[in-house]
């Protein structure tokens, strides 16, 4: 098992490496500009039709509050689309199940998840939502709320690298950028591959057929390969069927799914080395990267471990089998599970291939904390690069204070105000998670829709809201969270818990595009390190430590405790 771990996670890395050192070129390209004439000169009538540009100029550039309107607004035009689609799905075409419409709270609290990119799932997809529904509302906005992601870290990597500046980039180009020039392409590869391997995609009705036992069954059927692959690639993680991942029409193999956990960390990887090229230092690329990787190997090594010591009462009935097999696929075992589990939580990705409710306690507790300190572990798409860059910034900060000098980063110093909205923006998050947790553990309408007592209740109610506050989607599962309660409260969480981090990071970048860098002086503080990477993981594990640890000794922790004293 051992040898199999190390070699799965080795080979995990190094194919990602491989694949996304070249993808981040043309991400760097995408945030400079720099793009093929024939390609920009194209663009100019788009740009020019939507107001974006004057004929002789250069295309309108935003300041950060400008930027963050359009981000804003952009976002809230596809909340209206989408909630309107959902509640009015039973009267458009595209619906051979004759689904009706969702129910209002239901619905919104689904278009607050799809926009936010976080993909909670209060429903089953096959039982609930037309075909329209999945392709023109869930698909859609899956590929436009990784782009908004995307767009916010491009305004953040932009400050970072220009100097005196008093703009962050045109929002409306990036994201269109961004999803025709990355997203698409992309998609449209892995879906291919997909398709190749077995998942469906048709538009057909549903298939009656009989089971082994004789009883009619309906297969669902649907255009799902097109779904998945953004669902991956976007680190969203909604899936067309209820079983997510777990379905073999969404994931038939091992290949499949090891591919799907490559495409999960792909663009988050990428945007690491193309933060590096687009500030003129590879290195701190390289840093980041190599800092999260760590924490990525160790949290990967933990579960396996946990999940292959299994359950103590199992093996105290006689029961020979060491493993903890419940709730996971046959065809993907303890290491495909554990893998997949820690590569959603550690990016802002809410797929599933296993159950994490049947996970040890241990083996449960890494995704939960993996969520809590802010998916920074590689991270969504954007989402993860902006996160890493608040801590890389409190890691600065620090330091500076320690060594008595003004803390800078890149050359640009960093200032009472900067790190004012470095705390709001990671404090928003566990703020929602633990308020949110404690309110629903203290009513009757939270406590009612828990289906299992004790820590491990707790423990659900805990990764719920620590999975829709830092918009990751998955769930503990034995939660009914499909009331009007969890319905609205989770769906407030979601949006606080997505726009404000981005209103601040925005600040900040809006902030250090005013600043000059600085040149390099003996006394400055290298940042690509060991020394340094040592420091930040040291910040991220503190950060998490003083926040979540009272909260997970009562959830995971106690249940260990009572599992095996």
């Amino acid at each position: 098992m051992a040898a199999s771990a190390f070699l799965l996670i080795a080979s995990f890395l190094f194919i990602l490496f491989l694949l996304s050192k070249p993808l981040s070129k043309l991400i760097a390209r995408l945030v400079t500009g720099e793009l093929p004439y024939w390609l920009t000169k194209a663009e100019r009538i788009l740009w020019r039709s939507c107001g974006q540009q004057k004929p002789g100029h250069d295309v309108r550039e935003m300041n950060w509050w400008q930027y963050a309107l359009a981000i804003f607004s952009f976002n809230l035009a596809g909340l209206l689309f989408l909630f309107i689609l959902l509640i009015s799905q039973g009267y458009l075409p595209l619906n051979p199940q004759h689904f009706a419409g969702m129910k209002w709270d239901l619905a919104l609290n689904t278009a607050i998840s799809f926009i936010t990119n976080t993909n909670w799932q209060a429903y089953g997809g096959e039982n609930t939502l037309s075909y329209l529904s999945q392709m023109a509302g869930l698909t859609v906005q899956n590929f436009l709320s990784a782009a908004t992601g995307i767009a916010v870290a491009f305004a953040l990597m932009r400050a970072f690298s220009r100097q005196s500046a008093a703009t962050v980039g045109n929002a409306w180009i990036d994201i269109s950028r961004i999803t025709l020039y990355l997203l698409l392409p992309l998609a449209i590869i892995v879906a291919l591959f997909f398709v190749s391997q077995g998942v469906i995609q048709n538009l057909s009705p549903y298939v009656l057929t009989h089971s082994l036992e004789g009883q009619p069954q309906w297969i669902p059927m649907g255009p799902v390969a097109s779904q998945e692959a953004i669902k991956l690639l976007g680190t969203n993680g909604g899936g067309f069927f209820g079983a997510n991942s777990a379905h073999p029409f969404e994931n038939p193999t091992s290949l499949s799914n090891f591919v799907q956990v490559l495409a999960i960390f792909l663009i988050p990887s990428a945007l690491c080395f193309a933060f590096g090229q687009v500030v003129g230092d590879r290195r701190q690329g390289y840093a980041l990267l190599g800092a999260i990787s760590l924490v990525f190997i160790v949290a990967v090594s933990v579960v396996i471990s946990a999940e292959s010591a299994g359950n103590p009462h199992l093996l105290q009935s006689g029961i020979s089998h060491p493993f903890n097999m419940e709730g996971k696929e046959a065809r993907f075992g303890i290491l495909g599970s554990a893998l997949y589990g820690v590569v959603t939580t550690a990016a802002s990705c809410g797929a599933v291939n296993a159950m994490h409710d049947s996970f040890t306690p241990l083996g449960g507790m890494i995704p939960l904390w993996l969520m809590q300190i802010g998916e920074v572990i590689f991270g969504g798409v954007g989402s993860g690069l902006y996160g890493i860059l608040l801590f890389v910034l409190l890691a600065v900060f620090i330091a500076g204070l320690m060594i008595g000098r003004t803390p800078e980063y890149l050359g640009k110093k960093i200032d009472v105000y900067d790190m004012k909205m470095v705390a709001l923006a990671i404090l928003v998050t566990p703020s929602l998670v633990l308020l949110g947790t404690a309110l629903a553990i203290s009513t009757d309408a939270g406590r009612s829709a828990m289906t299992n007592p004790g820590a491990h209740g707790f423990t659900e109610v805990l990764y719920a809201f620590s999975s829709t506050a830092n918009n990751n989607g998955s769930a503990f599962a034995g939660l009914n969270a499909n009331t009007m309660f969890y319905n609205l409260l989770l769906g407030i969480t979601m949006l606080l818990g997505r726009f404000g981090v981005i209103l601040p990071v925005l600040a900040i970048a809006g902030s250090m595009v005013n600043k000059k860098r600085q040149p390099l002086s003996s006394g400055t503080l290298p940042t690509h390190s060991v020394l340094f990477i040592g420091l930040f993981i040291l910040v991220i594990l503190l950060i998490g430590a003083l926040t979540f640890i009272p909260a997970l000794a009562l959830g995971p922790i106690a249940e260990h405790l009572q599992l095996w004293l």
